[in-house]
């Protein structure tokens, strides 16, 4: 009277495969697509050959991580390979412009970064007894937890180029 579900299965796998594929195509990192390239492959061939359901997810699970751990580096590096690497957060600041926005007392003030924003500034060592007036031009050494290490640019002279721009 009742079909038997287990002859449905390819539906299932069916279905992890597209979610799967959505889901790479929101995340863009592969592992969705090896887990969809797995499922298809493993789970949904297997169906195919007429493996019991057990087999069909071992076959599928096996075949996803083999892909995962050992072909998505292997893209990964062939996808990125002589792309620069982007400097993002608190790596894109060194190197940026700032403007000091009190007079720095004891090599420590605050400096609005040509971002927009305004940080807690300590003097670089190199320049930590110098002294800084309002609006004096800085550059960002680095950055320490919450706080832009800066060294003031001397008068007339160009401030260093942040990483990536070009003449």
């Amino acid at each position: 009277m009742f079909p038997d579900l287990l002859s449905y299965t390819w539906i299932a796998w069916l279905v992890i495969v597209v979610a799967a594929v959505v889901l790479e195509l929101l995340s863009l990192n592969l592992v969705f697509l090896m887990i969809a390239a797995g499922s298809l492959i493993g789970g949904l061939g297997t169906w195919l050959l007429g493996w019991p359901w057990e087999l069909q997810v071992v076959a599928a699970a096996a075949l996803s991580a083999v892909l995962v751990f050992f072909i998505r580096p292997l893209l990964w590096r062939l996808l990125v390979r002589g792309r620069p690497r982007e400097l993002t957060n608190v790596d894109a600041l060194a190197g940026m412009e700032a403007r000091a926005t009190v007079p720095f007392t004891d090599g420590t003030g605050l400096a609005r970064l040509d971002n927009g924003e305004t940080w807690t500034a300590r003097l670089d060592t190199a320049h930590e007894h110098e002294d800084v007036a309002p609006n004096a031009r800085l550059v960002v050494v680095s950055i320490r937890g919450a706080t832009a290490v800066v060294a003031p640019v001397p008068a007339g002279a160009e401030a260093p180029r942040q990483r990536g721009d070009h003449p």
